[in-house]
């Protein structure tokens, strides 16, 4: 699945140059997240060529330490990280720091073409450098039960905000999943309902440090009112102030019970689809067409929703012995047929526009589900875009976690106060 298991035997943590079984033929070592690991496997071997081999090497599953390990293998200077798999948000750090070469030319025109959807563009750009390619972009949407939703008498053909969804759970026994846990997934909904209310964590972040924070703003209390109103509803799940991507799934089809309202990434689609008749999957093909989908909720009503960006990016180490190849592998792992690949076996979507008309894709996913995805990463709202998010991220979940403590009156204050102290070197995370 690996592309042979020679391939990471070889790959201990700094050693450079190792033989991919030809005498003098290079192997580009390629760091990927766990998502889609089969899929990538497969890439790894299609994009490899009489000139060079592609190993893959994995990351640990958390994006915190997938960054962490990168990071101290690039400031070590590290030959061997030829291809890196990166979270968008990690992006302007390690470009920042020097850590990427920059796409040039034709190379640069390739894998940031004019089809590339706006809301994954944007994060592959650092100072007018195209510093990644983009690979998969992620969104998060609003899962739910129809019958749930149609118990509540709630209208899942026009938009709905948290308030409704979560009163619609309360009223008819379901839940509402969400990622609160302290890590980044509780960062990406704090994120998303802020901009949902027409505010944003920090505003100019090309500022680095002198960034202006804003989040104790209106927007930041339309936020907090929602965390704290879910913390306060029966709707809330058992482990919500635990709860990540995986915890509330098996909570849409429950043996007993109305099953859920639930925002979470792409991946459910296919992730339900596989255990059609298995424990924690639909029963059968009925209950699987009791799956709903929708835009993520609006934070306030009449302000339409900023749904989360996320997904995978492909840099190329600023110290890799092989340049060249490494940019044109690359362009390979990126490519629509790459993309196409990752979104029909793994349900990692694409970045460009164009594979969403492709027929396999049209043939795997529902129509209004493709565009549904299509319309959420163009029009969604990126976490911010610093090259010190690492620090921003890590100081609102100190001072939004727990959950259960989010007040609107105090917490988007104490959390301006707390992530100003921490850009400017007066506090310790």
């Amino acid at each position: 699945m690996l592309a042979g298991t020679a391939a990471l035997a070889c790959a201990s943590a700094l050693l450079a140059g190792c033989s991919g079984g030809d005498e003098g033929k290079p192997t580009l070592n390629w760091y990927i997240n766990p998502d889609g690991q089969a899929t990538q496997g497969e890439l790894a071997e299609k994009c490899s060529t009489d000139q060079y081999d592609i190993a893959v090497q994995l990351l640990p599953t958390s994006a915190t330490d997938q960054r962490t390990q990168l990071a101290r293998r690039l400031a070590a200077k590290d030959s061997s990280t030829d291809l890196m798999n990166l979270d968008p948000v990690f992006v302007p750090e390690f470009a920042n720091a020097g850590w990427l070469l920059p796409f040039e030319g034709d190379v640069a025109d390739e894998v940031l073409g004019d089809d590339v959807l706006d809301g994954a563009a944007e994060t592959a750009v650092w100072e007018d450098e195209v510093v990644v390619a983009p690979q998969w972009a992620n969104t998060q949407v609003l899962w739910y039960r129809k019958s749930l939703a149609e118990a509540a008498g709630l209208d899942m053909s026009q938009p709905v905000t948290w308030d409704q969804v979560i009163e619609a759970a309360a009223t008819e026994g379901g839940s509402v999943g969400v990622q609160a846990n302290r890590y980044e997934g509780y960062v990406v909904w704090i994120n998303a309902l802020v901009e949902g209310a027409g505010g944003a964590i920090v505003e100019d972040t090309e500022a680095g440090r002198e960034a202006d924070v804003t989040i104790d703003s209106e927007a930041g209390r339309e936020a907090a009112a929602v965390v704290a109103k879910l913390a306060d509803s029966e709707a809330r799940q058992p482990d919500f102030t635990t709860s990540n991507e995986g915890t509330s799934l098996g909570r849409m089809y429950p043996d007993d019970g109305p099953g859920e309202f639930m925002v979470n990434w792409t991946f459910v689609y296919k992730n339900y689809e596989g255990l059609i008749g298995q424990p924690g999957g639909p029963a059968g093909q009925e209950a699987f067409e009791d799956l709903g989908w929708a835009r993520y909720p609006r934070t306030v009503e009449g302000e339409e929703s900023r749904p989360p960006i996320g997904g995978i990016h492909v840099g190329v180490g600023a110290y890799t012995e092989n340049p060249e190849f490494a940019q044109e592998a690359a362009a390979c792992l990126t490519s629509p047929e790459a993309q196409t690949a990752l979104a029909v076996n793994e349900g990692l979507m694409p970045s460009r526009a164009s594979v969403y008309d492709s027929d396999q894709l049209t043939e795997a996913y529902p129509a209004d589900l493709l565009d549904l995805y299509r319309t959420s990463i163009d029009t969604g709202g990126p976490r911010p875009k610093s090259a010190f998010y690492s620090q921003i991220s890590s100081a609102v979940q100190s001072s939004w976690h727990s959950p259960e403590g989010v007040e609107p009156d105090t917490t988007p204050d104490e959390s301006a106060e707390f992530l100003n102290s921490v850009l400017s070197g007066e506090a310790l995370l």
